[in-house]
């Protein structure tokens, strides 16, 4: 029987998981089979998408990780392994945006964003990828890190230099890995989003320009919604895609190509 999609006896880690597109892909990967355990930073709603997460009757854990915190990223990983055995997928996900006019734009804020948009994806892979070479040398080849991007990184997006920047050294980042630790069957993709109605775009939502002006431009004439995101997700954490490394996922409606 064909079932690429099962992901019975998979573990997902999704960083930034407790909202948005994060528990999007979570719901997904933990409906689909998987194990998942979530990162965020805010303890409240890790509880509320941990209690989301259980009806579907898989084993979920959370924890509060800043991954801009390379410490807190480590004791991260090394406990979400020491809970569940092992790690399959991870989802880094955790991002913040930085919104400022380029010539009044702080060190301080160039700083911070690339801290968790892209210093914690380098750490977040680093240490799951040390686990999942690991386990190949001991004969369990395999394992898919994921990253999330944006098209920020490959357009250009006015008053959104640190972020786009940050994004655009992600997607990099991501096809250097895919080709070194492909040898121990690790794929590593990327994946990014357009306009998503998450809480980082709550002010854009309301804003009837920016609707008719942006939204009104994208081919499907709608905000993406982190549902949109399951099914790559679960796509990214099968054997579906064991052969597809190093590649960039644009999820946007169609936005950047038109």
């Amino acid at each position: 029987m064909y079932r690429p999609f099962d992901l019975t006896g998979k573990v997902a880690l999704v960083t930034g998981g407790n909202g948005g597109i994060g528990l999007g892909m979570a719901e997904a990967l933990a409906q689909s089979g998987a194990d998942v355990v979530i990162w965020g930073t805010n303890e409240e709603k890790n509880t509320a998408a941990g209690r989301t997460l259980a009806r579907y009757g898989k084993r979920v854990a959370s924890r509060k990780v800043n991954v801009g915190n390379e410490a807190e990223v480590m004791e991260g990983i090394e406990a979400a392994i020491s809970l569940m055995g092992r790690i399959d997928c991870v989802i880094a996900n955790a991002g913040i945006s930085g919104y400022s006019s380029f010539p009044e734009m702080t060190t301080d804020l160039f700083h911070k964003v690339h801290a968790v948009n892209e210093d914690g994806v380098f750490w977040t892979f680093r240490e799951a990828g040390k686990h999942m070479i690991a386990r190949a040398k001991d004969g369990d080849a395999g394992g898919s890190l994921v990253a999330i991007a944006s098209t920020a990184g490959l357009e250009g997006a006015a008053r959104n230099a640190a972020y786009g920047a940050s994004k655009g050294a992600v997607l990099s980042m991501v096809r250097a890995i895919a080709v070194e630790l492909a040898r121990y069957g690790i794929r590593a993709n990327s994946i990014a989003p357009g306009w998503i109605a998450t809480d980082m775009t709550q002010r854009s939502q309301t804003d009837d320009k920016f609707n008719e002006r942006v939204i009104g431009r994208v081919p499907m004439r709608r905000w993406g919604t982190p549902e949109d995101f399951g099914g790559i997700a679960v796509y990214l954490a099968s054997d579906a895609s064991k052969f597809h490394t190093a590649d960039t996922f644009v999820i946007d409606g169609g936005y950047i190509v038109f």
